[in-house]
């Protein structure tokens, strides 16, 4: 079945699906469990009575930020603000017991080996001191609220943009790894630093006026908020209200790479895109120039095969058109002019032929005929009966009456004869009036005579009528000896 999973499978899903659901957490609760290995990291297990959080504490971020005192009153390193003393300060590893009452900040994990949930702890706190985590909160809730988080209201950060304005400190690490990052990737871009404070209680009011110069300008395609890693407190100026608005009120696009990866400030829920550190930054708005190679050269293959294509179609339509081009040309209509000229003439010369021989043989068998009735034979054998006749009518009539007689057959032989030569001369005459409507058929014959083919030049159709052209048009005149190009000059009608 499809849908079953390995204990592994199963694991990394969930730590997957935790892990980006719960990137930043604060969380209350009393210690139990305390565990402190040789590696110097801590473990134990936070529990408000009715459930239990496992807790890792990396020895890396066991920092412990004791308030400053001014006068009577302490300043809060992680919002600049001046305070009353409430008794709470961040806990070190070691000053962490057994029972007391913590405030945890961190990020959720999934430890795969036992399958377990545990908190990764950034900062631990001893109860009275969660009042930041109470300001991040509601903070967070209140810009929630106004619309600052919003999706639909954020901007697409410009691919491998030419010009970028980079908010930060002009000492820290932050900006080297990053112009370092942006070096090595992309076509070359224009980068402008703009120095500020990124820690203390003045930093947030640089952080929005610079922001606030950068988006009227209207120089830059991005802006960049970048800053190195480090505590709670020395973030918190990415945790403010008035470096959020001036974020919101940007027109160009806004990324942050505040801190390290764990790290996500109220910035980052406002900002157009996230970077988990600056080096990220970096690599989020410039794309690796090996991918910029690559696509060259996928361009350069799919615009070699396109200009095959298109050149195979144009000369596929070029040999249409060629084709066409014969087929329709004023040579190739003479010729198959020509052609059914000829064929036509063909016919007509065996209708001739076959008209002439089928006369001449009804002709001949008229004369046999003829023969057979009025020849030699027959008026041999007439003469004979003639004179048969004569001996019997001169017998009986005498000469006179026989000798009418004879002349009388005489003249009928005569005409006889004179029927047959008339009947042939009938059928010559015949024979040349079909000769000379063939010749009437020739459409080169009224050339001989000084008649001329006229044919517009662009369309190659025999010009008969005037308003078939305009002035400038050029002509094709076909006479006996040969062509004649022209071109129009003036036309009239009939009428006019």
């Amino acid at each position: 079945m499809s849908n079953i999973l390995t204990v592994s499978e199963l694991t990394k899903s969930v730590k997957a699906l935790l892990e980006a659901e719960f990137p930043f957490v604060w969380v209350r609760g009393q210690v139990s469990n305390l565990a402190r290995p040789a590696s110097g990291h801590v473990y134990f297990t936070l529990t408000d009575g009715d459930a239990a959080l496992s807790v890792v504490w990396f020895k890396s971020s066991q920092r412990a930020t004791q308030p400053v005192r001014q006068g009577a009153d302490q300043v809060n390193p992680l919002t600049g603000e001046i305070e009353e003393v409430e008794g709470g300060t961040a806990l070190t590893g070691s000053g962490i017991e057994d029972g007391m009452e913590v405030l945890c900040a961190g990020r959720l994990n999934v430890y795969e080996p036992r399958g377990q949930y545990q908190l990764v702890a950034e900062l631990v706190q001893a109860r009275g001191v969660g009042d930041l985590a109470v300001a991040f909160e509601a903070l967070k809730k209140k810009l929630a609220a106004k619309g600052y988080f919003d999706e639909d209201r954020k901007l697409e950060l410009p691919y491998d943009p030419k010009r970028v304005a980079v908010i930060t400190s002009k000492s820290g690490a932050a900006i080297r790894d990053f112009l370092r990052i942006a070096d090595t990737r992309g076509t070359g871009a224009e980068i402008r630093i703009y120095p500020v404070l990124v820690q203390g209680d003045r930093a947030p009011a640089q952080i929005a006026a610079a922001l606030d110069l950068v988006d009227g300008e209207g120089w830059a395609e991005a802006a960049v908020l970048i800053r190195g890693g480090g505590s709670l407190e020395d973030l918190w100026a990415f945790n403010t209200e008035e470096v959020a608005d001036a974020i919101y009120r940007a027109r160009l696009p806004v990324l942050t790479g505040v801190g390290h990866e764990p790290d996500v400030s109220i910035a980052d829920f406002v900002a157009d895109r996230r970077a988990a550190t600056p080096t990220h930054a970096a690599q989020e708005l410039w794309p690796r120039r090996e991918t910029l190679a690559q696509k060259v050269d996928v361009l350069d293959l799919g615009l070699g095969r396109t200009y095959a294509a298109w050149l195979s179609g144009k000369a596929g339509a070029f040999e249409h058109l060629r084709k066409a081009l014969v087929w329709l040309s004023p040579v190739r209509r003479l010729e198959r002019m020509e052609d059914r000229f000829s064929a036509l003439m063909s016919r007509l010369q065996g209708a001739g032929l076959d008209h002439y021989f089928d006369h001449a043989e009804r002709a001949a068998r008229a004369a046999e005929g003829l023969d057979r009735a009025f020849g030699t034979a027959r008026l041999d054998g007439l003469a004979h009966d003639a004179a048969g006749l004569a001996h019997r009518l001169g017998r009986a009539f005498g000469p006179e009456r026989v000798d009418r007689l004879a002349d009388g057959v005489a003249g009928l032989g005569q005409r006889l004869d004179a029927s047959g030569v008339s009947g042939l001369d009938s059928a010559a005459q015949r024979l040349a009036v079909l000769e000379t409507a063939l010749r009437g058929l020739d459409p080169e014959g009224p050339l001989s005579r000084g008649y001329a083919l006229v044919r517009v030049a662009g369309t190659g159709e025999f010009l008969r009528d005037p308003r078939r052209v305009t002035k400038g048009d050029a002509l094709d005149i076909t006479v006996r000896d040969g062509r004649v190009a022209a071109t129009v000059t003036d036309t009239r009608l009939n009428e006019e």
